[in-house]
């Protein structure tokens, strides 16, 4: 599932019928989910949040930005936060799927298209800056609206895009592409604001100013206040006291979760308790979180109990949920709090019925679930089987030495197995946009052209869904590999059932494959994936037999010992 983040802050915050109207342009954008608007009068501004796939995302943030210009005159505002413009700022954030390079493509697509369409001058920062000047926010915006009009003078902060004149009624907007900032809060067994500041000094990255024995702060041979940087990087936080809870906490914003671990900063802050006499009882989460985050956590704290970290998802969100506490002081629910399940679509699936239900469902008359759908399901038992086997070996006796792979194993497997569980809906909803296309008008030359259009990119979707089935499949054959080989032996005939269940799935989707490129007329695309389809198809078969020996090698050496 590809999806982006984007959290643009509007100069309004006090009149809800300028802000619906604005949000109402992302909520009515395909493949778009709104998350949160969070209105501010003292600030007279709005943070608003939604998530979507990277051509919705981009076309919601530029509709909405276009809302802002037409409805907010900045010659009127007034407000506590610095600003620059109706749209103050809009970053694009990466959170599954897409990388950060992506995420400043789309700052640049829709930069250009604001300045070029709305002629609002447009300034690129953090990661999508052209200049290192302008990586900082606060640099880039020092001056703020009022200043914007000698600011676009200077030759040195000509806009990245747009005209470099001042637009009195948008002002500016600052795109940009950041990582995924987690706001979270940890709980304190104190009312003790200042305990919680000592712990917050210590783990941020900026820390605090040093101080000599006397109290003094040091300072530098030119002058400048030395610091005691903290013990997290890509952390901010500060102690404070929450009447509504009668609990101090430490508030924190972790701003690149890839750099400092999520579960590192609740284990940071327990461990700086410890040292001053102070209790972590839990923790909450503000807004969202990506769910490689939490999954991560999870592994941490279930390889602390000495177990495989290659579980189902659900049970690493139950794991991450109990040992970080983020229930304590309210319900933490996955659906609500991990940006990929709360961006889930509520249309049924196919993988949510029960093994009756689907298998029913494939033995009725139409074509859709059909070969594809099964495939995908016998790859995702193939790579269940192969993370079991590692899981029932990790913790055993006389198979320490293998603990570290049969580890690796495990956590793969589940990955490979959760994405072919995707790929059972996807391969029916790639025929079913066949039908779509197949359902276009063709009256006049140009609806034939366009159905055709639509029926040959149909067609390749059709082709390329089976194709991440066969990847998947054949990739899951190198983890069952290792778990046939260092598996515990009591469990060696279910890693043969999973390597011929995978085999399966390679050779079903690649059927698919095939029978899906006869449609196609572009030559260079069918030559392409028939050649790498027929690469994993030899390989798969290869691999398997090889796994299928060794499954049977240890069968029958026991067995032999029996006919002695």
């Amino acid at each position: 599932m590809k999806i982006v983040e984007c959290v643009p802050n509007f100069s309004e915050g006090r009149d809800k019928t300028v802000i619906d109207a604005i949000t109402s342009e992302i909520k009515d954008t395909q493949d778009v989910k709104l998350l949160d608007v969070d209105m501010g009068a003292d600030t007279n501004r709005t943070v608003v949040t939604f998530v979507g796939s990277p051509e919705g995302v981009k076309e919601a943030a530029f509709k909405a930005i276009k809302a802002a210009s037409q409805l907010i005159d900045m010659t009127k505002h007034k407000g506590a936060h610095a600003r620059m413009g109706a749209t103050d700022v809009c970053p694009f954030i990466p959170v599954s799927g897409v990388t950060m390079q992506d995420c400043i493509q789309i700052a640049n697509e829709v930069g250009e298209k604001v300045g070029r369409d709305l002629e609002i001058p447009v300034y690129l920062y953090e990661n999508a800056a052209r200049k290192e000047d302008r990586q900082n926010l606060a640099i880039v915006r020092s001056g703020e609206y009022e200043g914007l009009p000698e600011k676009l003078k200077n030759p040195e902060w000509q806009p990245d895009f747009g005209p470099a004149k001042f637009n009195p009624k948008s002002g500016a907007t600052i795109i940009g592409a950041r990582e995924f900032l987690i706001a979270y809060n940890v709980n304190l067994n104190t009312r003790d604001k200042k305990l919680a500041t000592e712990i917050a000094l210590n783990i941020r990255e900026n820390g605090r100013l040093k101080r000599d024995k006397e109290g003094n702060v040091m300072t530098d041979e030119q002058g400048n206040k030395l610091r005691q940087p903290g013990t997290l990087p890509a952390t901010k936080a500060v102690g404070w006291f929450i009447d509504e809870y009668g609990v101090a906490q430490i508030s924190i914003n972790l701003i690149n979760y890839k750099i400092t671990p999520f579960y590192k900063v609740y284990e940071e802050c327990c461990r700086q308790a410890r040292e001053i006499g102070v209790v972590v009882t839990g923790s909450e989460l503000v807004g969202l979180i990506p769910k490689e985050a939490i999954l991560e956590s999870g592994r941490f704290y279930m390889e602390q109990m000495g177990k495989s970290p290659g579980v189902p998802e659900s049970e690493l969100i139950f794991t991450a949920i109990k040992s970080m506490g983020l229930n304590e002081l309210g319900p933490f629910d996955p659906k609500k709090k991990i940006i990929e399940y709360a961006f889930e679509t509520t249309d049924p699936k196919l993988v949510d019925r029960t093994v009756k239900g689907f298998t029913d469902e494939v033995s009725m008359d139409s074509p859709a679930p059909g070969g594809g759908s099964v495939a995908a399901l016998s790859g995702a038992l193939g790579a269940g089987l192969s993370s079991m086997v590692a899981n029932l070996t990790v913790g055993k006796k006389g198979y320490k030495e293998h603990f570290e792979s049969l580890k690796l194993a495990a956590v793969k497997s589940q990955e490979i197995k959760d994405k072919l569980i995707t790929a059972v809906d996807a391969d029916t909803e790639a025929f079913n946009l066949i039908i779509d296309a197949r359902r276009m008008p063709k009256k006049t030359d140009e609806q034939k052209e366009k159905r055709e259009l639509a029926l040959q990119n149909a067609y390749k979707e059709a082709a390329l869904v089976p194709l991440q089935t066969v990847k998947l499949c054949r990739e899951s054959l190198d983890h069952i590999a290792i778990v046939a080989q260092k598996g515990n032996v009591n469990s060696i005939t279910d890693a043969g059932v999973a390597a011929l269940n995978a085999n399966s799935g390679v050779k079903g989707a690649a059927m698919n494959v095939k029978i899906n490129l006869e449609p196609i007329t572009d030559n260079e695309f069918n030559t392409r994936l028939l050649r790498e389809t027929e690469t994993l198809e030899k390989e798969a078969e290869e691999l398997t037999k090889s796994i299928v020996e060794m499954v049977n090698k240890k069968i029958y050496e026991p067995l032999g010992q029996l006919t002695q």
